[in-house]
């Protein structure tokens, strides 16, 4: 008799090539209507998301958090993924110095948001 252990043959979705799998899968993405895939619609709704699942994950566990060298290494690698027609910031240097600006301005300034000893 062959044990479970031994018999590991792919069966169903798995046995199938990886061509079918594509199609099958873009079938299920392509079955919700753009006017009702909340998160295309509203940037606000998939952010609010994003920031939830992030807190259910104990601050220990969030490699970002405690490897800043590696969130820098990923978001280098995701602006290397635009395309440079699209990246507005390397095509617009007054649009990058305005947004630069603006970030600036929202972050409380030094002797202000500490207490002095």
């Amino acid at each position: 008799m062959v044990t479970r252990e031994k018999f590991k043959a792919k069966q169903g979705f798995a046995s199938m090539d990886e061509d079918k799998q594509r199609a099958i899968a873009r079938k299920g993405g392509e079955s919700v209507p753009k006017e009702k895939r909340s998160f295309s619609q509203d940037r606000g709704l998939a952010a609010a998301a994003g920031r939830k699942g992030g807190e259910s994950v104990p601050s220990e566990k969030r490699s970002f958090s405690q490897d800043r060298a590696l969130a820098s290494e990923a978001g280098r690698k995701g602006g290397e993924n635009v395309p440079d027609a699209k990246r507005s910031f390397s095509q617009d240097r007054q649009l990058a110095a305005e947004a630069g600006r603006k970030g600036g301005e929202s972050r409380p300034s030094q002797s202000s948001g500490r207490a002095s000893r």
